[in-house]
């Protein structure tokens, strides 16, 4: 199935590593342009050329998302550089473990303001796109109880409500805006390497609760938001989904 990707110009944060690398990657072989970010050069440089060496064209820099100016300034950038901004991936996450007050502003700059100043900064661009869509990086742990309270959590079920709010908002400007929710992950480098190496019971207990009897890849979540980000999805706006191998257990309604 052609997903009619060829040509679009996505955005995406936090693209060097884990999902947001995947995502790139995957978008870049369907041909879309890109823009890229993270707040590290070496990475940024790594994956401009790996990405540009499938024929696209891919522009990049060192952003902190949590830095409204510098953040916003870039998304404009991009956006005149490549022409236009077609779909907006917000991925980047501060990430889970710090219970403490500082996690919860990181989590709330990061996860939170990260995605709405981004779409702040892009809707001049989504709203000349024929094809605008916007897909959300959320996380099981926003819709099911998951290690106890935590920042992390509260944050990402946030975004769940926020996406199908703005779904509603945006529609009639043709801008559809869904979220994806992927289980646990497990990439080199990534938080579930870390939670296998130094806290093997959790590590066990969580794959042993995953019916399909492993915890995904980045690619798999790659797949999920290509295609919402498609004109293949276009009847689909305000959706949650879920890509955990089963491992969340309520009745989605």
């Amino acid at each position: 199935m052609d997903l009619g990707l060829s040509g679009k110009k996505a955005l995406i944060t936090g693209a060097t590593r884990g999902i947001g690398r995947a995502i790139a990657h995957l978008l870049a072989d369907e041909g879309a342009d890109l823009a890229i970010c993270s707040r590290n050069q070496e990475e940024v440089d790594s994956a401009i050329a790996d990405l540009s060496a499938k024929g696209v064209k891919v522009t990049g820099a060192v952003v902190d998302v949590a830095d409204r100016e510098s953040y916003q300034a870039w998304i404009t950038s991009a956006g005149e550089e490549m022409g236009g901004i077609d779909i907006f991936v917000p991925n980047v996450s501060a990430g889970g473990g710090d219970m403490s007050e500082q996690g919860w502003v990181n989590n709330f700059n990061v996860d939170l303001l990260g995605t709405t100043r981004g779409v702040e900064a892009a809707m001049p661009f989504l709203e000349k796109s024929d094809a605008a869509s916007i897909v959300v990086i959320s996380s099981t742990a926003g819709v099911e109880t998951f290690m106890g309270p935590a920042p992390y959590n509260a944050i990402k079920g946030a975004l769940i409500v926020h996406a199908k709010q703005l779904s509603q908002a945006l529609a009639p400007n043709g801008i559809r805006v869904n979220t994806v929710s992927p289980g646990p992950i497990y990439f080199e480098g990534g938080a579930w390497e870390f939670i296998k190496e130094n806290m093997s019971e959790l590590y066990d207990a969580t794959l042993a609760d995953i019916p399909q009897g492993h915890m995904g890849s980045p690619e798999e979540i790659a797949n999920t938001v290509a295609f919402l980000a498609s004109p293949a999805a276009s009847l689909i706006t305000g959706v949650n989904l879920v890509a955990d191998g089963g491992f969340t257990k309520r009745v989605q309604l």
